[in-house]
C-alpha cells in the first residue's frame, strides 16, 4: 500500500473528544465523539449525510459494538440514544461531499460486519450480517477500495475492531515460500519447563508470530495483573488464532503483535519482559540486546 496523509483535527482540543480523520485525495469523513458530546455532534453538517456508523461501549462489563446504516445519520443515533444505553462513543463514516447513497451504505455496513466478525475482537450486538445490497461491479470496487482506506484510519483514532492482525505466508507464483523472507530478523522465544516454544520475525515494524508457536493452554499471571495482555490472550483463543492441542494453545496463523512483550506474554500466559526473553536465532542475543548492537551499527562511521 502507498503512504498516506491522514489528517485529524480534534474539535474541542481534547484527545477524548470529538475528532474529524480525512485523508488527502480521498472521499471520506470520520467523525468519532463521546457520547456525552452527542448534542455538538449531531449539529454538525457530516451527520446530516448518508452513512454507516458504529456504537462502540460495553455490558455488564464485556466490550460490545454494533454497525449500522442510515441516510441520514444523526436521526438514526438520536434513536439509539434513546433506546441504547451501554454505548459511550460514536464514529460516523460519510463523504465530505454527502456522495453515499443508501446502496452504497448497505454494502459498507455488510462489508464491516462482515470483517468485524471475521477478526473477533469486539462482540456484535447486530443480530444477522445484513446481506450486501445490489452494486455493480464497478461500484462494488469503489466500495472495497473505500473501505481499504477506511482501514487505516479507523486504528488511527483507536478503533481496532476491523483491524486484522494475521498475516498470511506469502506466496510467489506456483511456489509456496517459507514463512520468514531472508531479510526478516527471527527470534525464538523457549522456556523448557513448560516445553513451550514459539518463533517471531520482526517484519515491517511488526512482530510477528509464526503459525504452529506452542503457547500456555490458560493465562497463569497473577490476577488483576497485565489485563490488556490477558483479554489479548482470550480474544485470541476466542477468535480460533490459538487453537488447545495436546495440553497447548497452538497458533494456527502469523498474528502480528504490538511489541515482544505482548507476544511474550500471549505465549507465556503471564506478563514477562519480552525484550530479555526473546533470543535471536543466529547470535543468541536477547531482543534488547541485539537492538542495541543495531543502534551502534547505525552511528558507527
Amino acid at each position: 500500500m502507498d503512504a498516506r496523509s491522514l489528517e485529524l483535527f480534534f474539535i474541542d482540543g481534547l484527545p477524548d473528544g470529538m475528532l474529524t480523520a480525512e485523508v488527502f485525495n480521498w472521499t471520506g469523513h470520520v467523525l468519532r465523539f463521546p457520547r456525552t458530546k452527542f448534542r455538538e455532534a449531531l449539529r454538525r453538517p457530516e451527520t446530516q449525510h448518508t452513512g454507516v456508523y458504529v456504537l462502540i461501549g460495553e455490558r455488564d462489563g464485556t466490550p460490545l459494538a454494533y454497525i449500522g446504516e442510515a441516510e441520514n445519520v444523526a436521526d438514526r443515533l438520536r434513536g439509539h440514544i434513546a433506546n441504547r444505553d451501554w454505548w459511550d462513543s460514536a464514529v460516523c463514516i460519510s463523504t465530505t461531499g454527502d456522495l453515499l447513497h443508501k446502496a452504497h451504505v448497505k454494502y459498507l455496513e455488510s462489508r464491516l460486519v462482515e470483517i468485524a466478525r471475521q477478526i473477533g475482537s469486539m462482540p456484535l450486538e447486530n443480530g444477522n450480517t445484513p446481506p450486501r445490497s445490489s452494486l455493480s461491479e464497478a461500484a462494488q470496487a469503489n466500495m472495497e477500495s473505500f473501505l481499504e482506506t477506511l482501514g487505516i484510519v479507523l486504528p488511527a483514532i483507536r478503533v481496532d475492531m476491523f483491524l486484522n492482525k494475521a498475516r498470511s505466508v506469502p506466496k510467489t507464483p506456483d511456489v509456496v515460500a517459507s514463512p520468514t523472507d531472508s531479510t526478516d530478523e527471527k527470534f525464538i522465544l523457549r522456556t523448557p519447563r513448560h516445553d513451550l516454544y514459539a518463533e517471531a520475525v520482526l517484519r515491517d515494524g511488526e512482530w510477528v508470530v509464526q503459525a504452529g508457536a506452542r503457547a500456555r493452554d490458560q493465562w497463569v499471571g497473577v490476577p488483576n495483573a497485565a489485563q490488556n495482555y490477558r483479554k489479548l490472550y482470550e480474544e485470541l483463543v476466542e477468535n480460533g488464532t490459538m487453537v488447545n492441542q495436546d495440553n497447548f494453545a497452538v497458533f494456527q496463523k502469523d498474528f502480528a503483535f504490538s511489541s515482544p512483550s505482548a507476544a511474550g506474554a500471549v505465549i507465556t500466559g503471564r506478563s514477562i519482559n519480552g525484550r530479555t526473553a526473546w533470543k535471536h536465532s543466529v547470535s543468541g542475543q536477547t531482543y534488547e540486546d541485539w537492538e542495541k548492537a543495531q543502534i551502534a551499527a547505525e552511528v558507527t562511521p
